[in-house]
């Protein structure tokens, strides 16, 4: 399969950066299997309204992607700008398509490696979309053969199942060990 695809990869800022760096250049570089896109740290000032935020969001970064990669570390969950990042992607719009879902169990949660997972330990709207059939989760891998399938298979879904929207998007990064 030589399917490349527009990957946006969400992710835990602080704890994940490394991981993302990993995946970026694994797979965008050294395979060439996706073409990157992601906002990284310092791109977006984080003092911008939250709607002009979810917007650059939106219209800068996710505008031609075609599948979105949640990278899932143990906080990720956490964090604001991942629900937003997974409520734009999954959003079909006037000016942006509908992207594919993916989640990637990375080495750092509790879930990796093993067949069941906590869902409350997973962002939110990626548990419901998981839950509807429009999402899959996966564990890290560095097969590039077995992540370009996992990133196909999810571009092929998104036209396939319908996602699920219903959640409210977060108002703020969220603490503990897991949602509720």
């Amino acid at each position: 399969m030589t399917q490349r695809h527009k990957v946006f990869v969400s992710y835990h800022h602080a704890n994940d950066e490394a991981r993302k760096t990993i995946f970026e250049l694994r797979f965008g570089n050294h395979f060439g299997i996706l073409v990157r896109g992601s906002v990284s740290l310092g791109d977006i000032d984080p003092q911008l309204r939250t709607e002009t935020i979810r917007q650059r969001i939106r219209d800068e970064y996710l505008r031609d992607s075609s599948v979105t990669v949640v990278l899932i570390g143990t906080q990720t969950w956490q964090r604001k700008h991942v629900d937003w990042e997974i409520s734009s992607s999954i959003r079909k719009t006037a000016t942006n398509p509908r992207s594919g879902l993916l989640g990637i169990f990375l080495p750092t949660h509790p879930a990796y490696g093993k067949p069941k997972y906590d869902p409350h330990t997973i962002p939110p709207r990626l548990h419901d979309n998981v839950d509807c059939g429009f999402a899959v989760l996966s564990d890290w891998t560095e097969n590039a053969e077995a992540m370009q399938t996992l990133i196909h298979d999810a571009y092929l879904r998104k036209s396939r199942v319908d996602p699920d929207t219903s959640r409210p998007l977060f108002r703020n990064n969220r603490s503990g060990d897991r949602w509720s």
